[in-house]
């Protein structure tokens, strides 16, 4: 039987916070400077000082604006920084609107298909209502920047540089997202109206070519053949003409993107470690790639990392950001803030817990270029970030080893440092892995 709140309970509720120690000077300071300055831990700052004994040079951090491209920056990112190294080239970046353009097109033809493998269920079931939520937006995964690679290549940023709507995506997705679900009303309208095949893949046709249209006029076309003309850091002039995507990638990167792997760490009691797994609806690339994530122990995720920063590569990584951190300062820790103390109540829930209730899940990838390891473990990490130079140190991010175990989610290693063990697993689930809902939260876009 549902209780109301008395009189009485709101007596005692307000009789406990006046007994409260401390209470009257805690209120003013919370409604003066806000929770997160009150509750703000200094000594978490004093342990977080900015040395690593395992430190990669990357160069200056690139900046998403106001653009959901964490993911594209942070993968890109990885790659740049071999081509810096390589052919000396300080600063050097690759275009993220050249890969933005094709994740946005294909993302619109894999929403079209999932409509109409949906399309007899009722507009109110939760599949549909979860894919109408969001037809499309700025997040991704590291498979499904891959599947855009794989397919279309990459180009210096040079030679398509950004927008006005790659560095504010808000309103080309506005425009971008009205259409898809107008274009679903009809898609959903012929399958109920038994319209043929053909009739069905000739409305499809028609809304790619407008939504091709919407994508030009805001990001602009992608270049199919180019020249890569720069200086180096000792100045010499080199031009290569005539390249396309893909021979650009080949010859610059040369990455096999097949050899690295979605590493994830999600301790509920639905997702077993040491399976593979992947999610309904989740991708953009019909026919190309598609999402795998192996689950380890976060012990294991990190010795991984470790291993791959020993061998001087970066480590893509996907991470719930907005938890116990601060961008001014460019610490992440879950000591920085004392909300326990500050409110007398007890805040504590484990990673588990706040995955099954909706507390937590990856918001942001970043990328892991060190770690401190004192007495053969990890103490803090070095993070470069992707929100420009005017967050943390110069755009770079301490976060402390609590804070890996907590709300670090994702990484992505080359799968020559993985047991043969879990190789193992890898090849033999690939094919048939543990398919999660649409909306669990190992599906969540960076």
């Amino acid at each position: 039987m549902s209780k109301a709140v008395t009189a009485e309970d709101l007596a005692k509720y307000q009789a406990d916070l006046e007994n409260t120690p401390g209470s009257a000077a805690i209120q003013k300071a919370v409604m003066n400077n806000g929770v997160l300055k009150s509750s703000e831990d200094v000594h978490s700052q004093t342990t977080m000082e900015k040395t690593f004994s395992i430190d990669l040079s990357t160069g200056t951090v690139a900046d998403q604006k106001q653009s959901g491209r964490c993911w594209m920056f942070a993968a890109l990112n990885t790659m740049r920084h071999d081509i810096q190294q390589q052919f000396k080239i300080k600063g050097f970046e690759l275009s993220q609107n050249f890969t933005f353009f094709w994740d946005k097109f294909e993302k619109s033809n894999y929403f079209y298909e999932n409509v109409l493998k949906t399309a007899g269920e009722d507009i109110d079931s939760r599949k549909v209502a979860w894919l109408m939520a969001n037809p499309q937006g700025d997040g991704g995964q590291w498979d499904m920047l891959t599947a855009i690679i794989d397919k279309y290549g990459i180009v210096p940023k040079s030679v398509m540089p950004e927008t006005f709507s790659s560095s504010a995506s808000g309103q080309m997705n506005k425009v971008l997202n009205l259409k898809l679900r107008k274009d679903a009303v009809t898609l959903r309208k012929l399958v109920a109206d038994n319209a043929s095949d053909e009739d069905i893949q000739a409305a499809k046709d028609k809304m790619l070519s407008e939504d091709y249209r919407i994508l030009a006029y805001t990001l602009g076309v992608p270049p199919t053949k180019f020249d890569f003309e720069y200086r180096d850091d000792d100045k010499n002039y080199h031009i290569d003409r005539d390249l396309t995507p893909r021979t650009f990638y080949e010859k610059y990167i040369g990455w096999d993107t097949n050899a690295f792997q979605s590493l994830i760490n999600a301790p509920t009691a639905d997702k077993p470690y040491n399976h593979l797994y992947t999610v309904e609806m989740l991708g953009n690339v019909i026919g190309g790639r598609e999402v795998r994530h192996l689950n380890l122990t976060v012990d294991n995720l990190k010795q991984l990392a470790i291993k791959q920063l020993e061998n001087g590569e970066t480590v893509w990584f996907g991470s719930d950001v907005g938890q116990s951190s601060d961008s001014k300062l460019g610490i992440m820790d879950p000591a920085l803030f004392d909300k326990n103390g500050l409110f007398n109540a007890n805040f504590d829930m484990t990673k588990a817990d706040r995955l099954d209730y909706g507390e937590s899940l990856m918001t942001h990838a970043m990328v892991i270029t060190g770690v401190d390891i004192v007495d053969g473990q990890p103490t803090k990490w070095k993070v470069e970030n992707s929100w420009g130079e005017k967050a943390g140190d110069k755009g770079y991010f301490v976060a402390s080893d609590a804070w890996f175990d907590e709300f670090v989610y994702q990484v992505v290693i080359n799968k020559k440092y993985l047991s043969q063990d879990l190789q193992d697993v890898i090849k033999n689930e690939y094919d048939h892995p543990t398919v999660l809902k649409p909306w669990d939260p190992m599906g969540a876009l960076a």
